[in-house]
């Protein structure tokens, strides 16, 4: 299946989805993708850990506790499905279920559909679930920008804005010429040099800018190792706003927003 790539907070599984899906939010522990444009139905999914074997155990406790379950095969998965019909403003819709499970992890995975419409879609993507073993090297991958990626961007940004309007009484609305005030801040000496996230909310605010100034730029999340971070992908380059501004207070050299800006269009 070709898509988008998903892997999981944790690295604990990878999946992957249609390209015209997007991640959306939900709540703790699941995540929800389904088309903003043309609605053909929710997917959920939840991962659980246990011990060995604990996912073809929860697959075999589903089809025991739940007897509208039944055994299916999806890929190379065992899975218990089962449905139910529910009713909202009028509206009937169906519920399918999925339990799975490989190795030390159980997936839960839903699709929530009109009344009559087909699972392809989600079935599909069952398909195509990877476990990730503890221990093992990965290559880093650049995947399509995560929801809490998303908020780790805002809240840094969030947080230049306040810092600006503190600081300088002055608005900052994430353009190009809005780099003067934020080094007026650095200048100041008001954010400690050991305040690694401070720094790293500047790293992401001048990304946040550059691709709000520049077609063809985009936000992405990058998994190497224990690291899952936003980072800017324009072209061939990609940017990590870590390294833009904090690398360099670290090894206690100068930081230029203006200049480290200018470096990304060159």
């Amino acid at each position: 299946m070709q898509g988008k790539k998903f892997i999981s907070p944790g690295a604990w599984f990878s999946m992957i989805y249609p390209s015209y899906w997007n991640e959306f939010e939900d709540g703790e522990g699941s995540f929800l993708f389904y088309n903003p444009d043309v609605w053909t139905g929710n997917f959920r999914i939840s991962a659980y850990k246990g011990e060995t074997d604990y996912g073809k155990k929860a697959v075999r406790q589903e089809l025991k506790e739940n007897e509208t379950a039944s055994l299916v095969k999806i890929g190379m998965l065992e899975c218990a499905y089962s449905k139910e019909m529910f009713q909202e403003e009028g509206t009937y819709y169906t519920s399918h279920l999925w339990i799975t499970g490989i190795d030390d992890l159980a997936f839960e995975c839903s699709f929530t559909v009109p009344k009559g419409e087909d699972v392809k879609e989600a079935e599909a993507v069952i398909a195509t679930l990877e476990i990730r073993k503890d221990g093992q090297k990965y290559p880093a991958e650049l995947i399509p920008v995560r929801l809490s990626e998303i908020y780790q961007i805002n809240e840094g940004f969030e947080w230049v804005v306040s810092i600006v309007k503190q600081e300088l009484k002055k608005d900052f609305q994430g353009i190009e010429e809005d780099l003067q005030k934020l080094q007026q801040v650095i200048n100041s000496g008001k954010i400690g040099l050991k305040k690694k996230d401070e720094w790293l909310a500047i790293g992401i605010t001048v990304c946040t800018i550059f691709a709000n100034e520049v077609e063809g730029a985009e936000w992405k999340t990058l998994i190497d190792g224990n690291r899952e971070v936003p980072v800017l992908q324009y072209h061939d380059q990609v940017i990590d706003p870590m390294k833009l501004v904090w690398s360099k207070i670290k090894a206690g050299q100068p930081c230029n927003v203006v200049e480290e800006y200018k470096s990304i269009l060159n």
